[in-house]
């Protein structure tokens, strides 16, 4: 097998220097992690899909295998030059002896990655070492970072000990590390200093004083500030398409008093938070935020107003962005909401829950053989009325017809295609997952004014990550994507650095 052949050859570590110093947290042995990525260079695989090899963790003599973040951070940090090259050497003498001696090894990279002289990875990870210097990463990290945090503002004392960057600085990285407050303020003292930073409990002071509306406000603050930093970009003077979505953050403790927790069902309980994010082409950013205050049917929360927080989130983005096409899913299946949207002078694409009539309608077709209908209809609620059509299609799940509402006009024949927009709604899907995996971090806090204040702190990072990518590709000649250069853990450890110069 690969990997035990690469522990059993003796490397000489006496002249690969570890750029990491005695006293460094890193839990990770040094030649461990050399003959790690060895392996991942033979393989050619990428540090997300190496992370995901466990098993690897008892070969190479290391506790886990780490994260990508950490592996992309230990290429970059930890090996100097002298040990990239001897990494790379290495590998690339292994990839081509087992293809010129026809060596029976599966996972080899092929030779012509490694002898030609012009192969450049479109990994990622790898874009960030080759592409970019680390000068140029942290400048425009800083840039970035800048225009984000500078609106917010949390109103204390001028005089106080702790400026508000050094909260911000304390709650990044407790986002990166994936901890509480208490843990989080102890560990960043640790590493930096026992006067480094605020201590836990005034961490938390300080973040009760952002009051949910100055939090929302300041997050638009940010938000018109970094898309300023792109305002040249012509996409975004286009109208742009959009999705709106409620993510959940899960609750345990006791719910009384506790009027922002919603019932997911009987049992469950969480915090929600309604986002509109850009889809599609565009660089990926949420461009608004509303806390939810949901309503079941074992709660004792106020009838659902969902249709309120579409038209808030609407309205604060249309500041910033002119919209086309709104894209949600089955919770916000309701005429208040279609109505909304339309008063609102914006284009909607919702999937439809199927009751009875839809039902109908779908036996109907299977009954005379058609794949796609269009049944015309209009909605009349207090606030207006408009016409709209369902867009009867095939599922793109598998077999069976997926219903969509729309406020366009959409015949037979180009129903489908048109349907197709909204599989860029599961851009926001991914969206959630990063904010939440690498960019929240932990609390059991009661206090909604601080439940809040982590949420849109991680949107906000999240925003500065993509917004550092989409800088750094800007300067690159050649056709844009947005790909990631950084990954989300790099980036958040550069924020962290850069937010209190060095004494």
């Amino acid at each position: 097998m690969l990997a035990p052949s690469i522990v059993k050859t003796p490397i000489r570590t006496e002249i690969l220097d570890d750029a990491y110093p005695e006293w460094h947290p890193a839990s990770h042995s040094f030649l461990g992690m050399v003959r790690l990525l060895i392996y991942r260079e033979i393989t050619g695989d990428s540090y997300r899909a190496v992370a995901r090899y466990q098993e690897l963790a008892e070969v190479f003599d290391l506790d886990h295998i780490p994260d990508e973040s950490v592996l992309s951070r230990t290429w970059r940090k930890r090996f100097d030059d002298g040990v990239r090259e001897f990494v790379q050497i290495a590998a690339h003498f292994v990839v081509k002896e087992v293809h010129d001696r026809d060596f029976s090894a599966l996972g080899v990279r092929p030779k012509s990655e490694v002898v030609d002289e012009e192969y450049r990875s479109t990994r990622d990870d790898e874009a960030a070492g080759r592409e970019f210097t680390d000068k140029q990463i942290y400048r425009t990290t800083r840039l970035a970072r800048d225009h984000g945090f500078d609106g917010f503002n949390s109103g204390r004392a001028a005089n106080a000990t702790y400026d508000d960057t050094q909260f911000f600085e304390l709650q990044t990285f407790m986002g990166m590390v994936g901890c509480g407050t208490p843990q989080g303020a102890t560990r960043f003292q640790y590493r930096h200093g026992p006067d480094s930073g605020p201590h836990g409990d005034t961490h938390l002071r300080a973040v009760k004083q952002f009051d949910p509306d100055s939090l929302i406000d300041g997050f638009e603050v940010a938000t018109d500030r970094l898309l300023s930093a792109i305002k040249s970009e012509a996409s975004f003077r286009r109208p742009v398409t959009v999705a709106i979505d409620i993510t959940t953050v899960p609750y345990y403790g006791d719910v009384e008093g506790m009027e922002m927790v919603s019932g997911l069902n009987q049992e469950d309980r969480a915090f929600k938070f309604a986002t509109l994010s850009i889809v599609g082409l565009n660089i990926p950013l949420v461009l608004a935020v509303e806390p939810v205050r949901e309503s079941s049917a074992w709660d004792e929360n106020p009838p659902n107003q969902i249709h309120r927080v579409v038209r808030r989130l609407i309205r604060r983005a249309e500041q910033h962005v002119p919209i086309e096409t709104v894209l949600c899913d089955r919770e916000f299946d309701s005429k208040r909401v279609f109505q909304t949207l339309s008063n609102l002078g914006v284009n909607y694409l919702i999937p439809k829950r199927i009751n009875s009539t839809e039902q109908e309608v779908i036996d109907t077709m299977e009954a005379d053989g058609q794949a796609v209908a269009v049944e015309s209809a209009s909605v009349h609620v207090g606030t207006g009325s408009h016409s709209m059509q369902f867009l009867y299609v095939p599922s793109t799940k598998g077999n069976g017809t997926t219903v969509f509402a729309t406020n366009l006009r959409v015949g037979p024949d180009e129903a489908e295609t048109f349907c197709q927009r909204y599989s860029r709604r599961w851009q926001i899907e991914n969206e959630y997952k990063s904010i939440k995996d690498d960019f929240l971090a932990k609390t059991s806090s009661k206090d909604y004014r601080v439940r809040l204040f982590y949420f849109v702190f991680a949107v906000l990072l999240y925003n500065i990550w993509r917004l550092t990518n989409f800088l750094l590709k800007a300067g690159v000649d050649g056709e844009m994507d947005y790909e990631p250069v950084l990954t989300a853990g790099e980036c958040v450890e550069l924020v962290c650095s850069a937010l209190v110069p060095a004494d």
